[in-house]
């Protein structure tokens, strides 16, 4: 294997960390979330469908970072767009939303705050640097991937119920 040599390269395997950072993420969560969950919504989960969740939104993770690091398009700069909007960005503001509500501690909070934002934020640059997205399309894809997290967030931050 060639000797990694400039920036850009570097930069492109930087996406590789982004399995990594979600499996931190769900090491802190995963002792408390299902009591925290369960204390502010009515209806519930349980450990298998937080669990399952989960899992599902590693492959997921892993499927885009294998697309953005073997083929960097427009197409899989779209796809890690969406999906780290929804998995990071809005989990992240979901984490600091429920801190705040609750004046506590949010099972997640940590490396959503230390992990989660800085990474997006800094795939985000790499991908406006690599001009294979603009501002105002990143930002309305961001949007859209962020919503259905947002939703859910709101529904049981302030609705005491649930998206799924």
């Amino acid at each position: 294997m060639p000797a990694i040599s400039t920036t850009k390269e570097i930069s492109g395997y930087i996406i590789l960390l982004a399995p990594l950072i979600f499996i931190c993420h769900f090491i802190e969560e995963a002792p408390g979330f299902v009591s925290w969950f369960n204390h502010h919504v009515n209806s519930g989960i349980n450990y298998r469908l937080f669990w399952s969740v989960n899992i599902f939104a590693l492959v997921i993770t892993i499927a885009v970072v294998v697309i953005e690091f073997i083929s960097p398009s427009p197409f899989s700069a779209f796809l890690v767009v969406l999906w780290f909007s929804f998995l990071m960005l809005a989990n992240a503001l979901f984490h600091i939303t429920g801190a705040i509500t609750d004046k506590a501690y949010m099972p997640g909070l940590i490396t959503a705050v230390i992990l989660y934002l800085p990474y997006y934020f800094f795939m985000m640059g790499n991908i406006l640097k690599s001009r294979r997205m603009k501002i105002f399309p990143i930002t309305g894809v961001a949007l859209l991937g962020s919503l259905p997290m947002l939703i859910h967030g709101y529904m049981i931050l302030f609705l005491r119920d649930r998206l799924f």
